[in-house]
């Protein structure tokens, strides 16, 4: 027992010389993940889209249209590059994608307030990119909103046109509604993902070139290594990467602590296992190139997976990789009590417990090409 545990101390010391040796497995499993931490937060540092380009067309030239104007000019999200009175100009400059959206402000608008009646002013926006269809979409609203209260108060003694009651949207996690702090958290447990599995399954298939058989305590230090490595990843952009870019976090610290390496343990048995089957570590590559999207969209973060099709629903279940993220946005965004994940952290625990099993009985037999 006691040499076991010292052939395990030394394989997992040589694991990470190994990696480090390779230049390839080393920017894979350690370098890439401090690139991203730092290349997808800049990218969405803004948080939200603003200064979306928008024409409004003022057919009225009214006080209450120039009010309209002044008051949508203030908002951030939206930019006016032209006012003009020309609906078919405005038509053609958001076909040319010169703007993203057209306010149009009627001839009769002014006497359509007064009067209560229905209809009036008009927004055609460019579903082409929905985000910046919702950005406008906020922007405006608040804007017309408030030129329009404005205008009724002044004729309330006349008219009996009534403001509709505003609609406050408050969101519980994502205070801020900021596309980066929706984005990253998702993206962020599919990047230490698709890291180990490339690295790991780049580091075994080099050493099946040699016609490698690993042993008991080899297999371990490989795994422990893999599972040192993708703990403190995890911890990096859970913990500082959140923390720097203030994304929500720490809405449950244990937990996370506690999921964090039985979600590492699953995805490094899916990667010994994925290991056992390539001859040569170039064909690691193969799988990232057609899996990491798919993955992503198969989590639930980019479209529901309950307005999926129920057989993709349940195919979608079978991978780490969405039990992962939905775990971790549960844990880290919501703060939800670890009962609730306990489904999630019992079915990863099984997984990786049959994957195990599998991987170390394909790496432990003779090698065969």
């Amino acid at each position: 027992m006691i040499k076991f545990f010292k052939d395990l101390a030394r394989y997992y010391i040589d694991t990470f010389k190994n990696i480090g040796k390779n230049s390839s497995i080393l920017t894979t499993m350690v370098l890439s993940v401090f690139f991203y931490s730092i290349f997808y937060p800049t990218a969405y540092k803004a948080q939200t889209a603003e200064s979306l380009p928008i024409i409004i067309v003022d057919e009225e030239q009214s006080y209450l249209s120039n009010t309209i104007i002044t008051e949508v000019g203030k908002s951030p999200n939206v930019k006016i590059t032209e006012i003009t009175g020309n609906f078919e100009q405005a038509k053609r400059m958001v076909q040319e994608q010169k703007a993203d959206g057209i306010l149009l402000l009627p001839e009769n608008l002014s006497n359509s307030v007064v009067r209560g009646e229905a209809g009036g002013i008009g927004l055609y926006l460019s579903s082409a990119y929905f985000l910046k269809t919702k950005q406008i979409g906020l922007g405006l609203a608040t804007a017309i909103e408030n030129a329009v209260a404005e205008q009724a108060e002044r004729f309330g003694k006349i008219s009996h046109f009534q403001v509709a009651l505003p609609i406050h949207q408050i969101p519980l996690f994502n205070t801020l509604s900021g596309y980066g702090s929706y984005i990253f958290p998702a993206i962020a447990p599919l990047i230490i993902h698709q890291t180990i599995v490339l690295g790991l399954c780049m580091l075994i298939a080099g050493y099946r070139e040699r016609q490698w058989r690993a042993t008991t305590a080899e297999f371990f230090g490989i795994y422990l290594a893999a599972l040192t490595i993708g703990c403190l990843g995890c911890y990096y952009l859970f913990g500082f990467t959140y923390w720097i870019n203030d994304y929500p976090r720490g809405g449950n610290f244990w937990g996370m602590l506690f999921s964090v390496p039985i979600f590492i343990s699953c995805v490094i048995a899916m990667a010994m296992l994925l290991a056992s089957y390539l001859d040569i570590s170039e064909r690691a590559g193969h799988l990232i190139v057609f899996t990491s999207i798919p993955l992503f969209l198969l989590s639930g973060a980019a479209w529901p997976l309950q307005a999926m099709p129920t057989w993709m629903q349940y195919f979608a279940h079978l991978f780490p990789s969405t039990q992962g993220i939905n775990l971790f946005i549960q844990l880290n965004q919501m703060g939800v009590p670890i009962q609730v994940v306990i489904p999630k952290l019992i079915y990863l625990v099984c997984l990786t417990g049959i994957l195990m099993i599998w991987a170390y009985i394909r790496l432990t037999q003779t090698y065969k090409k």
